[in-house]
């Protein structure tokens, strides 16, 4: 999503113009919070897949991250797709499968590096670089 047209916005009053990007910063943060997200979805989907046993392939292809929007802010969600039935079973266990814990170990395990890779994004508002890091591709790996 480009930014809209109706971000800028100029008002006369008595001969004087203001110009407000009230609206424009506030796209900005969203958007560049949306790619902090998006980026932190791709890190913890790569990780907890390393975990997850490799017998036929079909367990690591099942873990996905979504990049969502709630009350219109962004918010992630990793977890896995319903067609990975059994890669629920090896994430929490069972009587006869041992639990794994992938996706809670993937996350538990990389704090540290996911506040890493979230202050790249959110420091680029002080320097402004906020072009190069708001990538407007698929939010599903």
């Amino acid at each position: 999503m480009s930014m809209p047209k109706s971000v800028l916005k100029m008002n006369k009053k008595d001969g004087v113009t203001f110009k407000s990007n009230v609206d424009q910063v506030q796209y900005t943060i969203h958007e560049l919070s949306r790619a902090a997200l998006k980026d932190v979805g791709k890190f913890v989907t790569r990780e907890a897949k390393q975990d997850i046993p490799k017998k036929t392939g079909r367990g690591r292809k099942n873990i996905q991250y979504w990049v969502r929007y709630k009350q219109k802010h962004p918010d992630l969600q990793v977890g896995i797709k319903p067609a990975g039935f059994y890669t629920g079973f090896m994430e929490l266990g069972t009587r006869n499968q041992p639990k794994i814990g992938a996706l809670y170990h993937a996350v538990h395990d990389n704090i540290p590096m996911i506040i890493k890779i979230e202050s790249k994004y959110l420091s680029a508002l002080d320097t402004g670089n906020t072009k190069r890091l708001i990538d407007e591709g698929e939010e599903q790996e």
